[in-house]
């Protein structure tokens, strides 16, 4: 199940969806406009969906993993096929832009708890 976090949500739920996904981390779609995130689905276009019909547009949704076992950077992992955005200047699965990259890392830090 796909969970749109706007407020907050606890590392015990993230580690929660972790346990029935993938065991050791879970995928997350961040919105870098609107400071949400959307986590708990099997693929990030999955979560990447929920959040376009929630009224975030394609542009500012980036697609990471967290790894809640993990502390400080190694928690956040910046690898989705989304990512790829030649348009965006982002030609990797990665998240290529530093200031987009420390805006993702602060949303994640105000709404994991």
């Amino acid at each position: 199940m796909i969970n749109i976090v706007k407020n907050s949500i606890s590392r015990d739920e993230i580690q929660t969806l972790t346990n029935e996904r993938f065991g050791d981390m879970v995928k997350a779609v961040v919105d870098v406009a609107r400071g949400a995130m959307a986590v708990g689905g099997e693929m990030h276009a999955d979560e990447e969906a929920a959040l376009l019909a929630d009224g975030s547009r394609q542009t500012d949704l980036w697609g990471i993993n967290l790894y809640p076992a993990q502390t400080g950077d190694a928690f956040i992992e910046f690898d989705s096929m989304i990512n790829l955005r030649p348009s965006q200047n982002n030609r990797s699965r990665g998240v290529e832009n530093p200031e987009i990259r420390e805006t993702i890392r602060t949303i994640v830090r105000k709404l994991v708890q």
